[in-house]
């Protein structure tokens, strides 16, 4: 597991140690930032389900401002912080160890923004419909942002779930990642 790209390219990450978190495989990884390269430069960033931290990791080497890490895992939060010092990034990250669902509702009564956001919870446990519907209620993907959401390809996933639209979606063997834009349209009216 290493950063593929920007000021930290060819680091190894410390890889987690629990066996049910998975880590983006480096093929998925580069796909991503492949299409989500024009919303990296200068942006916030929140990773949800951050496991080792390495989509974070991947978007502060790439330029991003900031990224907010969560993960409900103490080992993962120690892996991410370790990870996040060996790459020298504590300036641009926040670690935050609570649930999704807190960690959501705690950006969106801050106010917070992101541009990207990085859903890729635990396979199999049915999730990202609900990530999706509270980043919507909680107002935190900014006008242009992009969510990400890495999931099996037995997980369908709807076109719209609120005001927030699917733009693209990408297979990668087993591996599928869904792309979702807010519905400006719906939002103005």
């Amino acid at each position: 597991m290493r950063v593929i790209s920007g000021k930290i390219r060819g680091l190894k990450l410390n890889p987690p140690k629990d066996q049910s978190v998975r880590p983006t495989t480096d093929r998925v990884k580069e796909s991503l930032f492949n299409i989500i390269n024009s919303y990296v430069m200068d942006s916030n960033v929140l990773d949800l389900f951050s496991g080792s931290g390495s989509l974070g990791i991947e978007c502060l080497s790439r330029g991003a401002k900031h990224c907010v890490f969560s993960d409900l895992s103490k080992d993962s939060i120690n892996i991410i912080k370790s990870n996040i010092k060996k790459a020298r990034l504590e300036s641009e990250s926040t670690v935050i160890n609570k649930d999704y669902k807190n960690v959501i509702s705690e950006m969106g009564i801050k106010r917070n923004k992101f541009d990207i956001i990085m859903i890729d919870p635990p396979y199999y446990e049915g999730l990202f419909i609900d990530c999706i519907e509270r980043i919507d209620n909680n107002n935190i993907l900014s006008e242009d942002g992009i969510i990400v959401v890495e999931h099996d390809k037995k997980d369908e996933l709807p076109e719209q779930i609120g005001n927030i639209i699917k733009i693209k979606e990408k297979k990668y063997g087993i591996t599928i990642l869904s792309f979702y834009k807010l519905d400006v349209e719906d939002c103005d009216e």
